[in-house]
């Protein structure tokens, strides 16, 4: 029998960090010949076209951002603005709910996948449409923070509460500190977009939708998924890792160059994503970390707050001291390709999901070092539950780290004699092979578009 394609329509969330899941998770739909129309902001679609696999299928639709007042003219992703105009940003996206509906109303699609657009589910009921929440954010997270098991008593939920995970939660282990749970308090009575609370958002796009879905596999989160789709009453649908195919472009030049001078494994790689950018003491006690190491090292990483560069933001005569040993970068750089490379062994990381997930299937260890939301459960996940990496101590109360809790950190994965190191390598190396198993990725494809199809003709 043929399987039939679809036409899926998506609409994520105008960060590239949630930009990029939904391109490639298109790759692997268009693979198996669904048509897409991806809805992007117009400027932005220059840096995602690299990354457009298949172009006679999936069809880059430009969105053009509305104004705000407070927003500055051009802004089109959160990486274009820091972290107190996302909110902004936010609105001009709800602004557009006219022009997606009219615009739903031509493509006709059989799908949309979303994400913070909690407006999208009313939008695709009234024109026949399936609305399918993509959640980059794991399962573990979502069910940690969302679960509706926390208000089952009628009171509103407090930080004290968020310390500890919510009733009947698959994993009694994974606990906040209190400056985490102050931190997901906050995040719950934030207005994120308009007068609109950023748990609202997110409630009412996980309760409104037809159907849940995460890149992630039951190998990893099964536990999480089953309880998502217990306490939500949704079908839960599971792309698989999505690994993302082989870049086609080599690596820079002058990187390659520069890391190919070094032994194999021994080099760090630091990197935190587009949107973290951290205090200035933070950002130099990361960087004398690195120091202390005595370890060859990358990092890519914004400049940090009240800095227009890195370079004025080093550690007094940092430079002068680390010689060649080690680089600084305040832009993009091809992160599949430096973890690809054999001089990488270490890779420090925010904890992203798509950083994790191009960090797993690579031979480097990994050093967790969260920065906020989701990013925390995951390196609770992949160090508590997993033991697949270590975290970095930071404070119970400020949530600081020291220069020596990140050397520490390091060391522990890189060195041969730590008894912890051993045990996080040896688990890291066989989830790697799982989920580099032959046929994995594609088998879960494969059963996201069974479960669509059935999803559909239900």
């Amino acid at each position: 029998m043929v399987t039939p394609t679809f036409h899926i329509a998506m609409y994520p969330w105008f960060a590239l960090g949630h930009l990029t899941p939904f391109l490639h998770l298109s790759n692997k739909l268009a693979k198996k010949g669904h048509k897409i129309s991806f809805l992007i902001p117009t400027k932005t679609q220059k840096k995602l076209q690299p990354f457009n696999l298949h172009p006679e299928l999936i069809t880059f639709v430009p969105i053009a951002v509305p104004p705000v007042p407070g927003l500055p003219p051009g802004v089109e992703t959160t990486a274009d603005v820091g972290l107190a105009s996302h909110t902004l940003l936010m609105e001009a996206m709800d602004r557009t709910e006219d022009y997606i509906e009219r615009l739903l109303c031509d493509l006709k699609p059989d799908f949309v996948f979303f994400d913070f657009a909690y407006w999208l589910p009313g939008v695709a009921r009234r024109l026949g449409i399936k609305s399918v929440h993509y959640c980059i954010i794991s399962p573990a997270t979502t069910g940690y923070s969302m679960s509706p098991a926390r208000t089952l008593d009628g009171r509103e939920v407090t930080e004290g509460d968020l310390m500890l995970p919510p009733p009947d939660y698959p994993d009694l282990s994974i606990k906040l500190r209190p400056h985490e749970a102050r931190a997901f308090y906050g995040m719950r009575t934030l207005k994120y977009g308009g007068d609109v609370l950023f748990y609202d958002r997110l409630h009412a796009s996980i309760t409104q939708c037809d159907a849940l879905g995460f890149r992630t596999s039951r190998e990893i989160e099964g536990p999480f998924c089953d309880y998502l789709g217990h306490h939500f009453g949704k079908p839960v649908l599971l792309s698989g890792p999505v690994i993302p195919e082989p870049p086609t472009c080599p690596l820079d030049h002058k990187l390659a160059k520069w890391l190919d001078q070094f032994k194999s494994g021994s080099v760090i790689y630091c990197a935190f994503g587009s949107q973290c950018i951290l205090e200035k003491g933070q950002f130099q006690e990361l960087l004398l970390g690195l120091e202390l190491t005595y370890m060859p090292f990358m990092a890519a990483l914004k400049p940090p707050m009240g800095a227009e560069t890195v370079e004025e933001a080093l550690p007094e005569m940092f430079e002068e001291r680390i010689g060649k040993r080690g680089v600084v970068y305040g832009g993009w750089v091809q992160q599949q390709q430096i973890l690809e490379h054999p001089s990488v062994g270490c890779f420090i990381t925010h904890c992203g999901s798509g950083s994790l997930s191009e960090a797993l299937v690579n031979k480097c260890q990994l050093v967790l070092l969260p920065y906020l939301g989701d990013q925390i459960i995951n390196a609770r996940m992949m160090s508590v539950s997993m033991k697949v990496g270590v975290e970095v101590e930071k404070g119970e109360q400020d949530g600081l780290f020291t220069r020596e809790s990140v050397c520490k950190a390091v060391r522990t994965v890189m060195e041969e004699g730590d008894e912890v190191g051993k045990e996080v390598r040896a688990n890291k190396a066989k989830l790697r092979e799982l989920l580099l198993k032959k046929d994995l990725d594609s088998s879960y494809i494969d059963s996201f578009n069974e479960k669509l199809r059935d999803f559909l003709l239900g």
